[in-house]
């Protein structure tokens, strides 16, 4: 099994910045993807970015200006870094990971779905206030 913990979730105003973290424990292995999906109140749940085995990313095209994904292997740890907040990024934050299935090239963000990662987080919230 597969445990991963997200830290770094909290209320800030209009343009500030925040960084998540999400560590990873257990059976991973070293061919691994992850990526942040978010989930705002009464929405469904969106993928926001992934990096893949090669630590190649992808990004909701929406957001790829502010958000910045990266990985260290070494530690198994995957960061979130948030720019420029806006209260529509209001929502609970999912780090997830599955084994290395596939390429962050080839997917589209935009039509992400849970289904692209196994193994989830618990969230953890973040608040953007105007």
């Amino acid at each position: 099994q597969v445990q991963l913990v997200e830290i770094g979730g909290g209320s800030v105003q209009t343009g500030g910045s925040l960084r998540l973290s999400c560590t990873a424990s257990g059976n991973l292995g070293d061919h691994y993807s992850m990526g942040w999906f978010r989930q705002a109140p009464g929405k469904e749940r969106e993928g926001v970015a992934v990096i893949d085995n090669d630590e190649l990313t992808s990004y909701l095209d929406s957001l790829k200006d502010r958000f910045i994904i990266a990985l260290d292997k070494a530690e198994n740890i995957l960061y979130l870094q948030m720019n420029n907040l806006i209260p529509e990024d209001t929502a609970t934050y999912y780090c997830a990971a599955d084994w290395s299935r596939w390429k962050a090239l080839d997917v589209d963000m935009a039509r992400a779905t849970p289904a692209l990662l196994r193994f989830w987080g618990q969230g953890t919230p973040v608040t953007v206030s105007s």
